[in-house]
């Protein structure tokens, strides 16, 4: 993955082979974390499944080998609410390297009340962000043996809408679970391109790059049975709104994209071509909010207080 001169143009259904490589995804055990999982391990790559339920995580690689004749895909107990479980949950891949990470993995409340994680945070921020802000620094060390590794953060395009309240991170004042979802994937999005500001001039290997899936529909999902089932009524029900709008296994494409594709950079956000909402991946525009790097800074800062983590940049 190292010369772009004769890179073929990317086709989803012609992925590169990465025989060789070691790719751990968070929350491979369901949804678009699970399409990951199952598009990576096609390319001979050894692919971990990171879940906080072996039970899910053992139906999914076998629903993997099922479908990907002499796939590469084993498990590791990884609970991002967990922050002290991080270290040991790194130790437990025994790797000498990881060629990438996927920070998929995330919570999502309907309604009220506000959850903590056991270490005192709200449940969504703690999870989906914190957690994997921890896990990187963890990991730091197994990425930076990679000739070329990548940490591919996966937001969400509800962040696109969404500000922070950087003097209430953790909606302890104004808790509503949409907009504290919104703001948790919008706070990994401001990490993942501080973090790639901050490898550069440390000449690091390790680039860090943001995607997000669009609009990713249970509805408009091919099954995977036992781990997704998609029924004749979700199919119709579910047809008009792909005009607009795709399963999980299309909302896997970004990140399977930065990845794999040598062309893809550090710093870039990645997202479906068609209005940002469906279609092949394509690069897109770092968003006006996003860019902002006072705002990215403050955000580092709170997560290195509140995870005692210091990722060292």
């Amino acid at each position: 993955m190292s010369s772009t001169s004769s890179v073929p143009p990317w086709d989803v259904h012609r992925l590169p082979r990465a025989d060789g490589s070691v790719f751990l995804v968070t929350g491979g055990n369901a949804g678009i974390g699970y399409f990951v999982a199952e598009q990576l391990s096609a390319t001979g790559a050894t692919v971990v499944l990171g879940s906080r339920n072996p039970a899910k995580a053992e139906v999914a690689t076998a629903s993997i080998r099922s479908r990907v004749p002499g796939a590469r895909v084993r498990t590791v107990l990884l609970d991002l609410a967990d922050l002290p479980s991080l270290g040991t949950a790194a130790e437990a891949l025994e790797v000498d390297r990881l060629d990438a990470v996927v920070h998929n993995a995330g919570v999502a409340l309907d309604g009220p009340p506000r959850r903590e994680t056991r270490d005192g945070h709200e449940l969504m921020f703690g999870t989906n962000h914190l957690g994997h802000f921890a896990l990187t620094h963890w990991l730091m060390p197994l990425l930076s043996a990679a000739p070329a590794a990548r940490v591919v953060t996966v937001g969400s395009f509800a962040a696109k809408s969404e500000r922070l309240d950087l003097d209430d991170l953790q909606s302890r004042n104004d808790y509503r679970p949409k907009r504290t979802y919104g703001r948790s994937k919008l706070a990994q999005m401001y990490v993942g391109l501080e973090l790639d500001r901050r490898l550069r001039p440390v000449g690091s290997t390790v680039a860090s790059v943001v995607v997000h899936p669009g609009g990713a529909l249970d509805s408009l999902t091919p099954s995977r049975p036992p781990v997704h089932v998609r029924t004749a009524g979700a199919r119709l029900r579910g047809a008009p709104a792909a005009l607009l709008v795709q399963g999980k296994h299309a909302g896997a494409w970004p990140a399977v994209r930065a990845v794999l594709d040598p062309t893809v950079r550090g710093g870039q956000l990645w997202g479906p071509r068609v209005f940002s909402l469906r279609g092949e991946p394509r690069r897109e525009p770092v968003w006006n909010h996003l860019a902002d790097t006072s705002v990215a800074t403050r955000v580092w800062d709170a997560s290195c207080d509140l995870t005692g983590v210091d990722l060292g940049l």
